[in-house]
């Protein structure tokens, strides 16, 4: 009786998918960091932790339908279930309670936060009426940065026929970067339209 000594075929892990972005910041962002700041470890070298998505919905307790809505597009976006956010306190001047929902929002990591990064980069940012760049003065001085989208319709996953209303959202990005200007040069290096920061500014950094 022959036996069957054939073995099946198991997959290689260097055939796994990896995100472009995650490839360029190991083979090109980490060593132009390290030539920058002269790094003595490449531990220290900052990188982005996770990015978060916020939509706002002023009147998602008596309007549903806005807020299905609003689910379904930023998980169009973002490739991720959202929560509902809720209201933390009464806010008397817009009629509502605590515990209302007032939007969503998703936090990414990992390979989706590289594939979102690289869609707003490279689609969604350039789509933007009249954009000239994102301000440099919008990080928090801990190394994060935070900044605006006015409408949801820059994002190619969201079908403008389809849509109930344009919505804005507040997008956050958390690095691991110790200085606003550490974080700066990450973002930059990723190809986030970042303005260039003045002369005067570059002159305060180095004194």
């Amino acid at each position: 009786m022959v036996q069957n000594t054939k073995k099946t075929k198991t997959s290689k892990t260097s055939d796994a998918y990896t995100p472009n972005l995650k490839v360029v910041y190991k083979e090109k962002i980490i060593p132009k960091l390290l030539k920058i700041f002269n790094y003595s470890n490449i531990m220290e070298v900052p990188k982005i932790n996770s990015i978060s998505l916020n939509m706002g919905i002023g009147d998602a307790k008596n309007s549903s339908k806005d807020l299905d809505s609003a689910l379904e597009e930023m998980a169009l976006i973002s490739g991720q279930k959202p929560i509902v956010t809720r209201a933390k306190k009464d806010i008397s001047n817009f009629k509502i309670r605590k515990g209302w929902p007032v939007g969503c929002k998703v936090t990414l990591r990992s390979d989706r936060m590289f594939e979102f990064l690289e869609r707003l980069v490279s689609i969604a940012l350039p789509r933007t009426r009249d954009f000239r760049g994102l301000s440099f003065k919008s990080f928090d001085g801990r190394g994060n940065y935070n900044f605006g989208v006015k409408e949801q319709i820059i994002f190619t996953e969201i079908d403008y026929d389809k849509i109930q209303s344009i919505r804005g959202m507040d997008i956050t990005i958390t690095t691991s970067a110790k200085t606003d200007n550490e974080a700066y040069e990450l973002l930059k290096l990723f190809g986030l339209p970042l303005r260039n920061k003045s002369e005067k500014q570059n002159i305060e950094e180095a004194a």
